[in-house]
């Protein structure tokens, strides 16, 4: 209960001696989970980085280069005060009460929204851009991806059917965000089930997709349990035998442009035959 007082009581203190401009760019930015990290990494420069979350370099971050060298912090409210920033960026850090805690201290909390839609990730890039005030940046990264789009669907889309495959066992159907990036690839989606849902392995014993995409980090199978869907029998007989793309897992770990990175692994293998229904 003490720590609790002093906590409230910083917060106030520090929400009165915050500086009363708040129509410049911010520039002591803190983000609080890899998703956050990503956004922050891509449209400031590292002067305006004031901490990133610890898992900003860890292989499912794709932006895990760029952070070699800048300061993580904890998404816990009192190191992030001490730290002073003028903004922070998160996701989903912090767990759900620290965005009132932050804005009560003074602090401005930025909130990276879930992304279910490619369209959902281009709003989220020129949303979080303007608040970071680099409106003229979002739009250049947004342009890029058009542009990748554009370049994917003037190719003649196939037939081939793709089942995604996660080492948690799980892919993903219609109204996911996978989804979308299988079809804006060319490619027909296995899974017609909507939502994230177990790998169907009683489809698989009568039909097959014609090609396996994983998205396993550093290329490793082994980070789940022996439990595992993706451990099938019937799912490992397939990983020797069908067409496969294995993309880097950070590409699908969260919803951003570095998507368009799987989007364009998978475009290039829309050739060859269909195993038809």
């Amino acid at each position: 209960m003490l720590l609790l007082l002093v906590m409230w009581i910083s917060a106030d203190c520090f929400a009165k001696t915050k500086p009363s401009d708040q129509s410049s760019a911010p520039t002591r930015v803190i983000s609080l989970d890899y998703c956050a990290d990503q956004f922050v990494l891509k449209l400031l420069p590292r002067t305006r980085i004031l901490a990133l979350s610890p898992d900003a370099g860890k292989s499912f971050s794709y932006m895990r280069e760029q952070a070699s060298g800048i300061p993580l912090i904890r998404p816990i409210a009192e190191e992030v005060l001490i730290s002073q920033p003028d903004l922070v960026v998160r996701s989903y850090g912090g767990g759900p009460n620290i965005t009132r805690f932050l804005e009560r201290a003074g602090v401005d909390v930025l909130q990276v929204d879930f992304a279910d839609s490619i369209d959902d990730v281009k709003d989220n890039i020129r949303t979080i851009a303007v608040s970071l005030g680099v409106e003229q940046t979002g739009l250049e990264v947004l342009d890029n991806m058009e542009q990748r789009l554009a370049a994917i669907s003037s190719q003649s889309p196939s037939l081939r059917r793709a089942l995604y495959v996660t080492p948690g066992g799980v892919t993903a159907g219609p109204q996911t965000l996978i989804h979308e990036m299988i079809e804006a690839a060319g490619l027909r989606n296995f899974q017609t089930e909507p939502g994230w849902r177990q790998i169907p392995l009683e489809a698989l014993a009568y039909r097959k997709p014609d090609i396996l995409i994983t998205a396993f980090y550093e290329g490793d199978r082994n980070d789940t349990n022996s439990w595992s869907a993706s451990n099938h029998p019937m799912i490992s007989s397939q990983f020797s035998k069908l067409s496969r793309v294995d993309l880097d897992g950070a590409t699908t770990s969260c919803g951003a442009w570095f998507l368009l990175d799987a989007i364009e692994a998978m475009a290039a293998n829309i050739s060859g035959e269909d195993n038809g229904e």
